[in-house]
């Protein structure tokens, strides 16, 4: 079965989740999952739903892929970095100098439950999605201090491989573009996509040959890393893509130093270097359930990177917050974390350092600090 045939046969209904997870659920609970579906789309490959152990009622995996009562929670907010107020053109996001973001797609392979633009992906309303590449193009091509593109979506690998040829035709043409990144969890959720798609290969390793690409992707859990991932990872690597991994750190999924550990350690094991461990963001269905504070997480990160060696924590502990992307550097006493500004959206922060008192379940930062 290719992927277009599997990704058809998703499990993307309450009926579908509890037949194939041999779920009971009473009425009044089936309805609930019903309407949590129809504001936050489920779309489950079926590699995916094997994954998970049907004998632990608190798997990691199911947390990840399918509904929980507790998204029906609205505290929060649904752009909790900024992301409109960063948008210069539909579809293209100018945040920091040297990178434009290219929102090019809402689809995804599956719907994790923990996404921070719950508002976009999956949803009939696609506004915020471009509907003129040329637009991008141009934008990118006059700003001459971009030097990198990270096309995201939704995921990026979820355009046909004729749009994603036609992406890297035009941005490679720019002599001020260095290198391209794709954000994509297609190796995770769906990694048949790549290592069966010998026409996606050609065109990735043809444009590296030109300019490096990297892509980007999202293991969450020890438990996200088997042979198929192993495998589309490695037929990345083979044509010379360079494969990154951002993780959330997630509650219930992998907030505790071993599982962080076990994480990092197989991810350099198989040749993917950890880039980022980000805070959670607070959004609205994704808050409360997935949240983590401030000090048990820099505890966390802090334990983790004890039972790691040099390239398994070269990661950045960082967030998203909307004046830029602020490293969480740890604790300078038992109240107060020391923060750094990563990459800034205003020049007056770069490179500023915050000692910044935090209460006991605070996991998130004000927008003015």
């Amino acid at each position: 079965m290719d992927w277009k045939t599997q990704l058809k046969n998703n499990i993307t209904t309450a009926d579908e989740v509890n037949e194939a997870l041999n779920w009971n659920l009473s009425e009044d609970d089936n309805i609930k999952l019903k309407n949590i579906i129809d504001r936050y789309p489920m779309s489950i490959p079926r590699y995916y739903l094997s994954l998970i152990n049907r004998d632990d009622p608190d798997d990691p995996i199911r947390k990840l892929c399918v509904p929980s009562i507790l998204e029906t929670d609205m505290s929060g907010s649904f752009d909790t970095s900024g992301e409109a107020s960063n948008t210069v053109i539909n579809g293209l996001q100018h945040k920091y100098k040297q990178t434009a973001m290219y929102l090019s797609t809402n689809r995804c392979a599956m719907y994790c439950r923990h996404c921070f633009r719950k508002r976009l992906v999956g949803v009939v309303n696609d506004d915020e999605i471009n509907k003129n590449f040329d637009d991008v193009v141009n934008y990118v091509r006059i700003h001459e201090e971009i030097t990198n593109v990270l096309v995201s979506g939704g995921d990026s690998f979820m355009n046909s491989n004729e749009k994603i040829r036609k992406i890297l035709d035009e941005f490679m043409k720019i002599d001020h573009i260095d290198f391209i990144r794709f954000g994509t969890r297609i190796p995770v959720v769906l990694p048949q996509r790549i290592y069966e798609d010998d026409e996606l290969l050609d065109i990735l390793q043809n444009y590296n040959n030109i300019k490096q690409i990297y892509v980007v992707t999202h293991f969450n859990h020890p438990n996200e890393i088997t042979e198929e991932s192993n495998r589309a990872v490695e037929a990345l690597r083979n044509i010379g893509i360079v494969v990154r991994n951002q993780t959330v750190l997630l509650k219930g999924i992998n907030d505790n130093p071993d599982t962080m550990a076990d994480l990092m350690n197989s991810l350099t094991k198989i040749g993917v270097t950890p880039y980022y461990i980000f805070q959670c963001r607070p959004v609205s269905g994704v808050k409360n359930q997935f949240q983590v504070p401030f000090k048990k997480a820099v505890r966390i990160i802090d334990e983790t990177k004890s039972k790691l060696s040099g390239i398994s924590k070269s990661f950045k502990y960082a967030m998203s917050h909307t004046t830029g992307k602020i490293e969480i550097v740890g604790n300078l006493s038992e109240d107060e974390i020391i923060f750094k500004y990563h990459q800034a959206k205003y020049t007056k922060n770069q490179g500023r350092i915050m000692i910044i008192k935090v209460e006991d379940n605070q996991a998130w930062l004000p927008e003015k600090i």
